[in-house]
This record gives structure tokens, sequence and C-alpha cells, in this order.
């Protein structure tokens, strides 16, 4: 599990991007899709750095640890949304 607070307010969040992902579908492939949202949340989530930054100075300083905080978030996330996946899988393939 990891570290963000998972309520029933974080998953309708998520719910909320994944279903603009899933219109997308139509339009275009799914790795262009998801590469999107990736450089979406990157985008976002240097926003979020900056704004906590009280300072130029402090960010810089503070940098690599937010990128090592978010990069390990993400590989959690991934690997217990995999898990998920594996787990239904052959209920999914029938």
């Amino acid at each position: 599990m990891s570290d963000v607070t998972r309520d029933k307010q974080f998953y309708d969040l998520a719910d909320a991007y994944i279903a603009v992902a899933n219109t997308q579908l139509s339009e275009t492939k799914p790795s262009r899709v998801s590469a999107a949202a990736l450089f979406a949340a990157s985008r976002f989530n240097a926003f979020v750095i900056a704004a906590a930054a009280g300072s130029k100075e402090q960010m810089v300083a503070e940098k690599e640890a937010a990128i090592a905080y978010f990069m390990d978030q993400y590989e959690k996330m991934l690997r217990e949304n995999i898990d998920e996946h594996l787990a239904r899988f052959d209920q999914q393939a029938g």
C-alpha cells in the first residue's frame, strides 16, 4: 500500500481521471493516452513541488528528494495495480 491515504475521495478523484483517459481511447491508442497521463501527472507534481517551496533555493535543495518520493509512490502504485490485474486476469480473459 502506498503512503498516500486511500479513501473514497481518493478513489473518486483517480476514477475521474481514468474516465477522461477512457474517453480518449476512441481517438488515439492506449500508449499515447498513457504517455499523456504520465506527462500531465509529472507537470502537476512539479507544480505541487514548486508551490510548496518557499524559494527557488529551497526547491533546488529538495528537488532530488521530491523526485525520489514521487518515483517511489508511482512504482508502489503501479506494482499494486498490476498485481490486481494479474489476480483477475484469468477471469477477464474468458
